[in-house]
Formats: structure tokens, sequence, C-alpha cells
């Protein structure tokens, strides 16, 4: 995790999920489809950069023997250390910027991260959150589903956004009644649900 110094001045943050080597160009898991988003992403990234707003890159890293394998079906996918769990290229000239953080998850929900939990709890000014990234029915889910527990819990009023032009999940056609599915109880959670 890149160190930021004062973590208090953000009031917003983008939220970038798993936008990696291994769920868009390679690998079990890669759909190139999803790469439909990542100019909407780019987009999205200058705006909160040029606000003032801290961005969060999610890297999905797993341990070579990691549960989660096991848990969906022996799909290894995105090991530390190989290009899987790399950020997409088109976005890692972002991710050195000042105002931006790079994480690694090791399970579906980013909220489950130790150091992401470590940096949403310093940031104590914060008051909008903007998700994007993949996938929808998973990942996105998960993490911003956990994070509107964890404001929730701790009476911190922060709206949560996401863009439904800037996330994607795999296989999308067959697993539309997933994210359908996902959408529903995000915005049954208070998660606002922007398209633009």
């Amino acid at each position: 995790m890149n160190k930021i110094n004062n973590l208090k001045v953000y009031k917003k943050c983008l939220i970038v999920v798993d936008m990696v080597n291994g769920f868009v160009k390679e690998g079990i898991l890669s759909d190139n489809n999803i790469a439909r988003i990542i100019p909407r992403q780019i987009k999205l990234i200058k705006e909160n950069q040029e606000t003032g707003g801290l961005t969060i890159f999610i890297k999905d890293t797993h341990d070579i023997n990691a549960t989660e394998f096991k848990r969906f079906g022996n799909t290894k996918h995105c090991v530390r250390g190989t290009s899987e769990a790399e950020l997409l290229d088109e976005l890692k000239s972002f991710e050195l910027k000042d105002n931006t953080v790079s994480i690694e998850k090791n399970s579906t929900s980013f909220m489950e991260s130790p150091n992401f939990r470590k940096l949403i709890n310093e940031l104590k000014n914060l008051k909008e959150v903007l998700v994007v990234g993949c996938c929808t029915d998973i990942c996105v889910f998960n993490g911003t589903m956990g994070l509107a527990n964890y404001f929730n819990e701790w009476n911190k009023d922060v709206d949560i956004k996401i863009d439904k032009s800037a996330v994607a999940t795999y296989d999308e056609v067959n697993r539309q009644n997933f994210v359908d599915a996902a959408y529903i109880l995000m915005e049954q959670q208070g998660i606002q649900l922007i398209k633009k």
C-alpha cells in the first residue's frame, strides 16, 4: 500500500475494484468484454484527481493456495507475483499519482482487506464514495455492501454510489440475473446507482 500523508483532507474517494489482467486480459476468469468500461473509468479517475479526491485501486491478489479457489470450483486466478494480479496497463499510469493508493485483497470483498479497513477508518472527513470495476455481482457487490454496513455500524454519514456505466461482470449476458439481483440489493441498502 502506498503511504499517503494526512488522509483527513479527503472528502471523497473513487474505489476501482479488480481492474487487473486476471479479469480482463488473461486467465481462467478473464473476459475481454470488461474492457469496454475502461474509458469511462479513466474519465472518472481524471475527474476525481482534478477535484482533490482519493483514488483507491483494489487488486485481487491471492495466495497460491487461497481458500477462495476451492469455494469457486478450483478457479485459480490472480495469484500473487503473476501478471494476472497486476493492474491493467491502461490504468497503471494512475497508480503512482500522489492521491492514489493500491490495496491487495484475498477475498471477494475489499472490506475484508486489513489494509483497506485501516485506510477507510483513517478517512475521517469522507462524505462520498464512488465505486467502479468488476465484477458487478461479486467483488463490487460484496465490497460495497460491506462498506455500507461498516458506515452504518459506526454512524458515518457517507454517500455510496455505483456508476453503472463503469462496472461489468464476466460472461455478463449469461449472468444478467445475478447482476440485476446485485443492483436490487445494493439499492435496498441505500447505495445510489447512477448511469451517465
